[in-house]
């Protein structure tokens, strides 16, 4: 189990001569400083400040404004140009590629938010079309298996569960495991399996990405209004290990528990991606060293670099289209410019464009009524100059998950990297939802949490896994905050009429974000920024 800061210092320094080594190294180990980065917080607090600004120095002017480089402004950007719709601009906003950003520590790189992405399915044809243009999807992009780049789908081993002091492949508690529990766990996907296939009464399935192709049928629309851990309850699910697994998918995708989340969401999760490949096993993985920041990088470069430095503060409407203010830091000092367009694609979280576009509640969406709830994030990149020792049982994986730890595990971003020598030096990327506590009283603890102990909860599932030996492996942590990181699905989402309007919405402002499913993934912020690109090239 988990050791808290002092047993894990005693323990180190315990053991006289024989642990001197292990103590000097934890030492060392406890006076890391880690740099923590807070992607956006600066510019999230002006925007809700509204801090004096210099008039605006110039202006631009374009047919087609795009508001923030995330995932789904990235989307729109590519599609319009793959449409010959070139008289477009993207403003970058406070990071560029949002949630899909990614860091280095020299030539090795790492996630700083997102780092994966399933196999798509065939509803997914928008994604499908974006893996073919950049050359990952290779062959039958619209195909029932359509053939992949091998460099890019997640190879063995892929995950592993540290549970009761051994590691076990796959993250379903078997090895030791009650009898009670496998039958349970059996009797649960064999309900996913019968589930997943099934249609409404307007003969669409019933849990398809991107969501609004699912199906509206009333009796499962109503899974809407109670929790994934009522229906679990509801079906007779009592295991504490079946408990622990769904909890754990729910924080990792939507972070937030199973008993806070929605059923309707709980369950898309699991009978939604139904994507195959020719050349890999059903539910496989794309990823990369750098999580999804290859992909951005990718769509931004088909793009056409169409993009401009700086973040909107106001957005309004015109007689004859759209104008957005906009600020830059130039020598860290502010500085406005103004862009007009025919259309503005409004490409940022839900919280950030409500202090934006002051007349959003004339769209149907009042922030007070209808924004969702959104899960803090920390995502802590471990550099490790050499490898801890491993329990034996199941090797180092990609992704490696201590039972019942604090964190979500971690991510190891040399996985990809085949060699026939394995390198000197990997990171570990560890992922922590802030999911144990309310996500305002989550971000207020984050907005006054020393290093350190940002530093003591990002390495808990580490401290876990590798205890005293951990130590001397790490050269350097970095920590990035995300406060606002994720839409949280809980009940009633599905019918919130503020998202409804936004989704719904054709004007000269489109909104096109993630946030406005009301979870975060990049099939569905790609297909906003999909959408909203088609509507503004007409």
């Amino acid at each position: 189990m988990p050791m808290d800061r002092r047993s894990f210092l005693l323990w180190a320094a315990a053991g006289g001569a024989t642990a001197l080594g292990t103590a000097a190294g934890f030492w060392r180990w406890e006076e890391i400083t880690p740099n923590v980065l807070y992607p956006g917080r600066a510019v999230g607090h002006f925007l809700r400040d509204r801090r004096a600004l210099p008039p605006s120095s110039r202006t631009l002017k374009t047919d087609v404004v795009i508001l923030g480089s995330g995932i789904a402004g990235l989307t729109a950007a590519w599609k319009l140009n793959k449409e010959q719709h070139h008289d477009f601009l993207l403003i970058e906003g406070p990071e560029l590629y949002g949630n899909a950003a990614a860091s280095h520590f020299g030539k090795l790189a790492c996630p700083t938010g997102a780092h994966y992405l399933p196999v798509p399915s065939t509803e997914l044809a928008h994604v499908r079309e974006i893996l073919y243009d950049l050359g990952i999807l290779l062959r039958n992009p619209q195909g029932e298996r359509p053939y992949y780049d091998e460099r890019y789908l997640l190879h063995a081993p892929e995950e592993r569960l540290l549970f009761q002091g051994k590691w076990q492949e796959g993250l379903i508690p078997a090895e030791g495991a009650v009898g009670g529990d496998a039958d349970e766990f059996q009797r649960f996907f064999k309900e996913i399996a019968r589930i997943r296939n099934l249609r409404g009464k307007d003969g669409k399935r019933l849990f398809v990405l991107p969501m609004t192709l699912s199906s509206t049928d009333a009796e499962w629309q109503a899974l809407d209004n109670i929790t994934f851990k009522t229906w679990c309850e509801q079906h007779d699910f009592r295991s504490s290990a079946l408990h622990w697994y769904l909890d754990y998918c729910c924080r990792d995708d939507y972070g937030a528990r199973h008993d806070q989340v929605s059923a309707w969401a709980g369950l898309h999760y699991f009978c939604s991606r139904t994507g195959q490949a020719d050349n890999a096993s059903n539910g496989a993985w794309l990823t990369w060293p750098g999580g999804l920041q290859p992909l951005a990088e990718g769509m931004s470069k088909a793009a056409g670099q169409r993009r401009q430095a700086g973040t909107a503060i106001n957005l309004k409407q015109t007689p004859t289209g759209v104008e957005a203010l906009c600020v830059e830091w130039v020598d860290g000092k502010p500085r406005t410019f103004t862009v007009q367009a025919r259309k503005a694609i409004c490409a940022m979280p839900l919280y950030v464009a409500s202090h934006v576009v002051p007349s959003i509640k004339e769209y149907g969406f009042d922030p007070a009524a209808h924004m969702p709830h959104h899960a803090p994030w920390l995502i802590a990149n471990f550099l490790m100059k050499a490898f801890p020792a491993e329990l034996p049982h199941a090797p180092l994986c990609w992704d490696n998950v201590v039972y019942q730890g604090r964190g979500l595990g971690y991510v190891v971003s040399t996985h990809q990297d085949i060699r026939v020598t394995p390198p000197t030096q990997s990171i570990f990327s560890a992922y922590v939802a802030l999911s144990e506590r309310t996500p305002e009283d989550a971000r207020k603890w984050l907005d006054r949490a020393a290093p350190d102990e940002l530093l003591e909860l990002a390495s808990a599932d580490l401290k876990a896994a590798y205890g005293w030996k951990l130590a001397a492996c790490v050269e350097r942590v970095d920590i990035t905050v995300r406060g606002h990181a994720m839409a949280i699905p809980r009940p009633g989402f599905r019918t919130n009429p503020g998202l409804k309007a936004l989704r719904e919405l054709d004007g000269s402002i489109l909104f096109a974000h993630a946030d406005l499913s009301g979870f975060s993934v990049f099939e569905e912020a790609s297909w906003w920024g999909y959408r909203a690109a088609t509507l503004a090239a007409t």
